[in-house]
């Protein structure tokens, strides 16, 4: 049997560090819990991670600033676009109020019966704050954000797509889409996996804008990454998928805190299959108390440490950063 729990984290481009980590501590309140690079490339960039109060798979947001390095994503179609987070439903006057007193532009709605607050991240990403009910995830009470307002962590991934229905067969076929798809409007949206929380596919039909870039590039949207709970049925998982005829699938790339294959969903958004192994975990190089104080290179890299600080902007957090 294979299965799927919900969803891991989601990594976004941004644009310069330290606003990030203003937007994400300072305004949205969350915890700073890992400050690392990227693991691909010859580029040293950062990859800073922000989680609810006790790091739960489904509260991660993890970013790459490309801006220093001058690199630029377009958002469009067929791409990951919005940031769906929850927060208790009797919260969302006081994060329009909170926004608003920091000058961050703000629209209320009510999507699937769900009211919501929508803003932008600094480099133009789409967020929005989603009022639910019942969620056990304790949030992080950061910089005045008080326990009853407190982002529980991640509702799901809002998707721009030419063709919902090839998203959805992908959901039906190979993706453990779970119950009924409800339409509204431009709209659609199921579940995937087992969770009864943080695994919401939202799809909007998009015909008009231009194709999104799936590079990485400040302003968009990387991945989405779902927790496949172990590395047995992880690669279960994988081989499914790739039975069920979505082949643009990678090989298993080991991120130190977790494992993870990649695979491209006919709808443009890019899934990670993640798993938190027995050796990895955010506390597998720093305890719970004190994460996201160090810069943590992984082994390969920790002899380039002295030029890859050299080349990275200075960044100031909430933890005492201890090199």
């Amino acid at each position: 049997m294979t299965y799927l729990l919900g969803s891991h984290h989601v990594t976004l481009s941004v644009a310069g560090a330290q606003e990030d980590v203003d937007f994400h501590t300072r305004l949205l309140g969350m915890r700073f819990i890992k400050k690392t690079v990227l693991y691909d490339g010859s580029t040293p960039v950062y990859h800073l991670y922000y989680s609810n109060a006790n790091g739960d798979p489904s509260s991660v947001i993890t970013t790459f600033p490309w801006a220093q390095a001058g690199l630029y994503g377009q958002q469009g179609t067929n791409q990951a676009r919005e940031v769906l987070l929850a927060v208790p439903s009797t919260s969302l006057d006081y994060w329009a109020k909170r926004l608003a007193d920091h000058n961050v532009d703000a629209e209320q709605s009510e999507i699937f019966g769900e009211r919501r607050v929508s803003f932008r991240h600094p480099s133009g990403i789409e967020y929005q704050l989603v009022g639910t009910d019942g969620d056990p995830r304790q949030g992080y009470t950061g910089h005045g954000v008080p326990s009853e307002a407190a982002i529980h962590g991640i509702h799901g991934v809002g998707i721009h797509v030419f063709d919902q229905d090839r998203m959805v067969d992908f959901g039906n076929e190979a993706f453990f889409s779970q119950g009924e798809i409800t339409e509204e409007g431009d709209r659609a949206r199921f579940r995937a996996g087992s969770d009864s929380y943080g695994n919401w596919i939202e799809l909007t039909g998009n015909r008009t804008d231009p194709q999104g870039t799936w590079r990485y590039g400040a302003g968009t949207y990387h991945h989405f990454a779902w927790n496949l709970d172990t590395l047995e049925n992880q690669e279960k998982v994988r081989f499914d998928i790739e039975g069920a005829g979505y082949t643009d699938i990678s090989e298993l790339k080991d991120r130190t805190y977790f494992k993870s294959h990649y695979v491209r969903s006919p709808g443009g958004a890019l899934f990670e299959l993640a798993v938190t192994h027995a050796d990895g975990g955010w506390d597998c190089d720093e305890s719970p108390e004190e994460l996201g104080k160090r810069f943590m290179l992984p082994p390969q890299f920790e002899s380039e440490r002295e030029s890859i600080m050299s080349r990275l902007e200075t960044i100031t957090t909430d933890a005492s950063i201890e090199e």
